[in-house]
């Protein structure tokens, strides 16, 4: 819940005992952690207040405070600006409110900054070498952390994992962060104590001078490209190039080469922590916010570029094999061959075997029952001709059964077979043609029956028309 500029200084009265505020305001801060405000009591002194607004907010507020009682006044005494003093503090729900007395200057925006001179450029890129060459010993006794540089980039890159688990980070931005955290030779840096949340609600400016340095929740031993990160979001490259110069010449130690590029990259990767946070305080103006940022910044990438963030060039992902062309078929217009579709064999040519072979003309007969009858009529071995028989297309019919000659039996149970046989079977084998007789006698064969006309010899003729 969002807390008023007027509840804050009902509150800052709480931690200041005698604080008496006559007047109120907003003042600039990181509004999805903190509520911030400005007071003027009755003395014309001002105040600022800080409350947390969830519980991690709080434990930064916490560790700052322990960073601050750690600068000792001679090491204040040796830096070019002011640094907060906490004037008293006050807890409620869990949550600490800090109470900083006031330090000259305001706050001014990235735009502000960098259309100003070269003075103001100098007196950042001052108070920049002044953090960064702070004793080391500093940020180790108050038992802050401390990154190597490998440590340093294994941390990006579990971020970054944590981010693609998300599914709202571009392609594009996922490949080109994943593809410079990779590049080792982009994080051979000497590490020093960062400030770790610099930007420019943190910087208070009067004139052209850096009078104050606040925000000291984050401190630690790291990368001091995340110190300039803020800076290079900003574009505007000859402002940045005058800063880095005259941070370059009041150093202690000779930065690495590769320091802006570590200062893009951090620039970048901000907008996907931000998303994070948003989305672990389920905060839906901020994930909206961060998703809009983070498709412009792809959008721009693509499009321009961007700035370089990695020593080795980021490759270029290989084109799509083309697929592979079918072999031409000729067309044969008299096999009737189709088109041959892409990407499949084509069969074997039809064969064309009309000139092979002689076309057969196929007649069905159709199941007619008044089909005309067939007249068969049995050759005797004797060269003589059996009475007629009538065939019709459901059966032979015999109705003259009784009238043939010399019948085995005269039963007229018997079908047409046996009559058509009549003697022929006794006296001599039916089975046997013509040329069985000019051979010699004929060896008489086992007596058939009524049934047997495998022996008979049929002559077709030609349908009686009715």
């Amino acid at each position: 819940m969002r807390r008023e500029p007027i509840e804050l200084a009902a509150v800052a009265t709480a931690a200041v005992p005698g604080l008496s505020p006559t007047a109120v305001s907003s003042a600039p801060d990181d509004p999805a952690d903190f509520d911030s405000a400005l007071l003027l009591d009755s003395e014309g002194k001002r105040w600022r207040v800080r409350s947390p607004r969830h519980a991690e907010a709080s434990t930064r507020l916490e560790t700052e405070f322990l960073v601050l009682r750690a600068f000792a006044p001679a090491i204040r005494a040796e830096l070019p600006f002011l640094m907060p003093t906490v004037a008293g503090t006050v807890r409620q729900n869990n949550l600490t409110t800090f109470v900083y007395s006031h330090l000259t200057g305001s706050t001014r925006t990235v735009e502000e900054l960098t259309a100003g001179s070269q003075e103001l450029a100098k007196e950042i890129g001052t108070a920049l070498a002044a953090i960064h060459d702070l004793p080391r010993a500093l940020v180790s006794n108050a038992d802050l952390p401390s990154y190597t540089p490998n440590e340093f980039r294994q941390r990006r890159l579990n971020e970054l994992d944590m981010a693609a688990t998300t599914g709202k980070i571009p392609p594009l931005l996922l490949r080109r962060w994943e593809h410079a955290m990779e590049d080792v030779s982009l994080w051979r840096f000497n590490p020093c104590v960062v400030h770790g949340d610099l930007h420019e609600d943190n910087l208070l400016v009067e004139e052209e001078r850096v009078t104050a340095v606040t925000g000291w929740t984050d401190l630690r031993i790291g990368d001091p490209a995340d110190d300039l990160a803020w800076l290079v979001a900003s574009n505007e490259q000859e402002f940045v190039d005058a800063v880095v110069r005259h941070y370059t010449e009041q150093r202690r130690d000779v930065p690495d080469n590769h320091l802006l590029r570590r200062a893009a990259l951090s620039a970048e990767f901000a907008l996907a922590q931000y998303l994070v946070k948003g989305i672990a305080a389920n905060d839906h103006d901020m994930m909206s916010e961060a998703e809009s940022m983070l498709a412009t910044l792809a959008d721009d990438i693509a499009e321009h570029g961007g700035q370089p963030i990695s020593v080795e060039p980021l490759p270029q992902p290989a084109a799509p094999p083309a697929p592979p062309t079918p072999p031409a078929v000729p067309h044969d217009p008299a096999a009737g061959a189709g088109e041959v579709s892409p990407g499949l064999n084509p069969g074997p040519a039809a064969t064309d075997s009309s000139a092979q072979m002689p076309a057969v003309h196929v007649t069905p007969i159709p199941a007619d029952e008044n089909r005309p009858a067939i007249t068969v009529t049995p050759i005797r071995a004797d060269g003589q001709e059996s009475p007629d028989h009538q065939l019709t297309a459901e059966g032979p019919e015999a109705p003259d059964t009784q009238d043939g000659p010399d019948s085995q039996d005269g039963d007229p149970g018997q079908d047409g077979e046996a009559g058509r046989e009549g003697d022929a079977g006794q006296d001599s084998d039916a089975a046997q043609d013509g040329d069985a007789a000019q051979d010699g006698p004929a060896d008489p064969g086992p007596s058939r029956s009524a049934d047997d006309t495998s022996t008979t010899a049929l002559t077709i003729v030609d349908a009686k028309t009715p």
